[in-house]
Parts: C-alpha cells; structure tokens; sequence
C-alpha cells in the first residue's frame, strides 16, 4: 500500500489505477470474507442444480414421468438456457454493473426451479428449465469474474480455489448424498423444491454486497469505489487522482473482446465446452450407466457419490497449485490425465477397477476444468471481464446441450468403451487449447494481464 499511496501523492495514478493496485496489495477483511461467502453460497446451488439432474433421472424414468429421451430433453433445455443467461449477463455486467445482475440471476433460477417441481408434464418442466437455466447461465461468469476483482493478488487462484471448494466442489458429494438420503421420503420434486428455496435465501442475503471496486473506477463512479475500498479499510488517496478514457469507459465490451482478445475467447470456447460437455455429461448419464451395468439405483447412486468425493479434492489441490505453479501447467496436465483416466474407466472390469478409475478421472476433469475456468476469468480486461468469460463459458453451455444426447447417442450406436475414447479426444484438444488462452496469470494484478480500454 505504501507504493500506492507514494504514486497517488504524486499524482501520477488514474483512479482505475490506485483502484486495482490498492485491491491487489490489499489485506482480507470481514467485507472479504463475506463476499467470499456469498459469492461460494450462490454458486454452491448453480452447481448442486445440474450434477444432482442425473441422479434423479432414474427415479423419473422408473415413475413414467419421462423417458431417457425426455431426461435429455431436461438437460439439453437446461443448458441452452444457461448459453443464452451466459452470454447475456456479459453483456448486462460489463455495461450496467456486477450486483444487479447477480441479485436477478438468482430470482429468476430460484422461482423457475419450484416451479418446475410442480410441472404436471414433462413438456412444462422443459420449459422451466430453460428458464431457470437462465439464471444459471449468470451466476457462474459473474462468480469468478466478481470474487477475482475483490482479491489480492498473491492469493487470487487461492480465493477463487476456496469458492469452488465450497461451491463448486464439496457440493457433488453433498447432492448425491442429499439425493441419495431423502428421494424416497420428498422425491425429486421435493429435492429441486429444497434447492429453489435455499437459492431465493442466498438472494435474500445478496442484497448487503457491494458493486465491484473494479467495475466502479472504470465508469465514472471513482467515488463510489474509493467509499467501497474504504469499508475494507483502504485509506483514501492524499492527492487527486487523473482520469483518462478507461477511468468512465463506454466501450463495447463484445467488440472488447472479439476484436482484441479473439484468439483467448476461442480458446476458451474450446476449453469450456470439452469441461462443460464431459462434466454434465458424465454428471447426467453416469448413474444411469451403472444401473445399464447390472447395478441397483441406491448402489449407482453410492458408487457416484464416492467418485464425487474427487471433486473437493481436486480444490484442495488448487488452492496449492494455481499459485505455486500456476493455471496454465496444472489445467494441461489435468486435462491430459483426465483424457487417459476416461480411457481407462471404460475398460473398468472390477467393482474396485470401476471406483478407483472414476475417483482419478473425475479428479482430472475437475482440476483442468476448473482451474482453466478460473484462468479464464482473469484474462479479459475489467470493462470485458464478465463479457469475454461469458461467451467462452456460453459456447460451452451451448455444446453441452448437443455433447449430453451424443452421449446416449454414441452409446446405444458404439457402445461404453467409444463414448469415453471420444471423450477423451476432447480432453487433450482442451489441454492444447488452454496454450492460447492468455499470459499465465499466478500472483499478477488482473490489469497486468489485461488492462481496461476505454
């Protein structure tokens, strides 16, 4: 802080400039700590929504409510919402600020989730789906983008690495166990019932954060950021701050990003839409693959929640990898292991076989796709930030929703073993793909590896 105080005195700082480099120097405050918080709480119930799709499937299909075909349908809609909410809340966020957007994101996926629960056919759920798939599609681009520009520097990948802990990690054992523990007592309407509620609480308790820093300094609202960075105990500058044309940008943020950084959006795309297509894939149909396999549904759904237990452990991993080694070498030599791990699932002979090799290959997948994730979110400028990582993100959603039915698709026409030979074809082309996606960003200030453009 001493040097950001020593170049604002000498009025040599614009307010985007003292801004950023007092976030990145800055110390962890109780206002951190509760951005942190319910940033993970928001994106624990975006991702406790699709991984837990698979492992009510069985119980829908056995009912008559659907059938294999209409599951997909469920995921396909789903996940169409989530490209079109993605790529939207980019656009929104960049131009009209972080809180709004994920104050609504929210609403929109909490409300649509109970509603779906009460759908009287499969053709309403659908639809539901896709609404909630909506404010799904917004939560993930702003949940990085948003917890990156509040942490400092050296601890960035950490932070981010925490988030997905409790969000996007600890939550695969927690909703197969959930689903697991309580589907015969509430069924699956009851589990999305519960999941609505806790998303509308999170909302409810949203309402305290305040707007990015960040996002402030580069529109015109320097004051308003210097009053945020003084809630987390940030002294305010001696001497005047300049302005330029990045300090109140009215930039495009989709010409932003296709014009100056296409080759790290393509590559994002690439990258996104193997993690997405595998992950989900995997989430939707491995039950349903075990129980093809001679397995009981309670016995699928106990093995997956032991291979889910994989997903907190490949946190944990990156809250030492992703600032010691950095994102680039661990998302490619995960995405790698995950592509020889897939191989090796589907030639799984043993029960132990089977466990050990999905333990490994979902711990892979989710190192590489979540610390390419994380990368993804630091590599665009702030006035692009949520825009670039959302059109990466949202092309992946995209194929997702083609890559879930190719899966049966693949299988019923190929078997097992060419559904994971395919998808782990996919996983090395990611691991190539994060080559491109931007300078390696360990312990860098967000506006060393992109600065904001008027």
């Amino acid at each position: 802080m001493a040097t950001v105080t020593a170049q604002a005195a000498a009025g040599t700082q614009t307010i985007e400039g003292f801004v950023s480099a007092a976030l990145d120097e800055a110390k962890i405050t109780p206002l951190h700590i509760k951005v942190i918080a319910l940033i993970a709480a928001g994106y624990f119930f975006d991702v406790i929504d699709y991984i837990v799709q698979g492992s009510l499937f069985p119980d829908m299909i056995k009912s008559g409510f659907t059938s294999k075909e209409g599951a997909a349908a469920i995921v396909s809609a789903t996940t169409l919402g989530m490209f079109i909410g993605t790529i939207a809340q980019g656009e929104f966020t960049d131009r009209f600020g972080r809180r709004f957007v994920y104050q609504f994101n929210l609403l929109v996926f909490g409300i649509f989730t109970i509603l779906g629960a009460f759908a009287p056919s499969i053709t309403v759920l659908v639809a539901c789906r896709f609404i909630a798939g909506l404010g799904l599609g917004s939560e993930q681009p702003l949940c990085f983008a948003y917890a990156g520009e509040y942490s400092p520097k050296r601890i960035r990948g950490r932070v981010l690495a925490i988030i997905h802990f409790v969000g996007g990690a600890c939550v695969w054992p927690i909703g197969t166990l959930f689903v697991l523990a309580f589907r015969d007592q509430i069924g699956w309407q009851g589990v999305w019932i519960c999941f609505g509620a806790g998303a509308l609480i999170v909302w409810v308790l949203r309402f305290t954060l305040p707007e990015s820093p960040r996002y402030l300094s580069t529109h015109g609202r320097g004051e308003e950021a210097l009053n945020v960075l003084g809630r987390l105990g940030i002294p305010r500058p001696t001497q005047p701050l300049s302005t330029d044309a990045a300090s109140d940008t009215k930039s495009d943020p989709f010409g932003v990003v296709f014009r100056q950084f296409p080759v790290r959006v393509i590559a994002g795309m690439i990258c996104f839409s193997a993690f997405f297509g595998v992950a989900i894939g995997l989430g939707a149909w491995l039950p349903s693959i075990m129980v093809d396999k001679g397995f009981t549904i309670t016995k699928s759904l106990t093995y997956t929640l032991a291979m889910n237990f994989a997903v907190p452990c490949a946190s944990i991993c990156m809250m030492y990898t992703l600032d010691k080694y950095g994102r680039k070498i661990t998302s490619i030599l995960a995405f790698i292991g995950a592509g020889i791990m897939a191989v090796l699932f589907a030639h799984a002979a043993t029960d132990i076989e089977l466990l050990v090799a999905g333990f490994v290959m979902v711990f892979f997948i989710q190192v590489a796709g979540n610390a390419m994730q994380i990368f993804a979110s630091e590599v665009f400028p702030t006035n692009a930030r949520a825009s670039g990582f959302g059109w990466a993100a949202g092309v992946g959603r995209l194929a997702t929703s083609g890559i879930v039915p190719a899966i049966l698709w693949v299988k019923n026409g190929w078997g097992l073993t060419t559904v994971f030979v395919c998808l782990a074809i996919v996983l090395v082309i990611a691991a190539v793909a994060v080559i491109f996606l931007g300078p390696e960003a360990k312990q860098k200030g967000l506006d060393e590896i992109a600065a904001p453009t008027g």
